[in-house]
């Protein structure tokens, strides 16, 4: 609904062999964790492995596993989330690219089912070190 702003530009961040970036919504109503479905880490065309993937929401890291059936936090569209992942990263410029699949749970599109969208939004941007971002 609104890609052209998942990724929080100048948010890219670099430690030990992670990058992280925020992200925003692309949805007019917060949801709950158990609806965000899945998403991808891409940077400079290399994506984080899957299950190295964390996403911070509300002070709280969680593997998208432990999301499934969390309903106690909440991604509302005035926050950013933070999705990270074992990807390396240099200094310098990087494309950074974000894939979310997110579930609307209260628009019904079947007796079993629910909308089911899948928003991408990429971005260049310079990456800042964890040390760097802390000074």
């Amino acid at each position: 609904m609104i890609p052209d702003r998942i990724i929080e530009q100048g948010t890219l961040t670099a430690h030990g062999g992670r990058a992280s970036v925020e992200v925003r919504l692309p949805w007019y109503r917060a949801l709950p964790a158990s609806c965000i479905s899945g998403a991808k880490l891409t940077v400079d065309g290399v994506e984080a492995p899957a299950d190295s993937l964390r996403w911070g929401m509300n002070g709280e890291e969680l593997t998208f596993a432990e999301m499934k059936t969390n309903i106690e936090q909440w991604w509302f569209p005035t926050d950013s989330a933070v999705l990270s992942g074992e990807v390396p990263v240099d200094a310098g410029e990087h494309e950074v690219r974000v894939d979310l699949e997110l579930y609307i749970p209260y628009i019904i599109i079947a007796d079993d089912q629910v909308l089911h969208i899948e928003e991408h939004d990429t971005k260049k941007m310079t990456v800042r070190q964890v040390e760097e971002a802390r000074a």
